[in-house]
């Protein structure tokens, strides 16, 4: 019997092990996730931007997206400070709207009239609506 429950005890003692450490990579993941910043993204300070924001709605562009989406915040953050010279239109708020547009997904960006789906890069925008990224 000695022996069955030293087994029994090592098998509890593994699945305790490998509970903890897929806990602590989820928890990791997580952190990783929430504190890691695009790469791939010119990301401005405060202000930067404001000039190439304020382009882009004199130009038309509309930004479509909604408070509770994760990369219309991504979004959002790529023009910090300087998101308050974008069009932006919140589609919980205005569905009729974003029905007439056509938006079936967040973020999209109208531009010149047609419609880009999906979080765009700060340099595709301006390749898109001629507006200079950094003057």
């Amino acid at each position: 019997m000695g022996k069955r429950n030293k087994k029994q005890e090592t098998k509890k003692n593994n699945v305790l092990l490998y509970a903890t450490a897929g806990i602590l990579a989820v928890l990791i993941g997580t952190i990783v996730f929430i504190v890691a910043k695009p790469t791939s993204n010119v990301v401005a300070g405060e202000g930067e931007l404001d000039e190439f924001a304020k382009c882009l709605t004199e130009q038309g562009a509309i930004f479509y997206g909604t408070e509770w989406c994760g990369f219309c915040q991504q979004q959002k953050t790529m023009f910090q400070e300087s998101m308050q010279h974008i069009n932006f239109i919140d589609c919980d708020q205005n569905r009729n709207t974003c029905q007439q547009e056509g938006i079936t997904g967040y973020p999209t960006w109208k531009i010149n009239g047609q419609l880009y789906p999906g979080m765009q890069q700060l340099t595709r925008l301006s390749d898109i609506s001629g507006c200079e990224l950094f003057a």
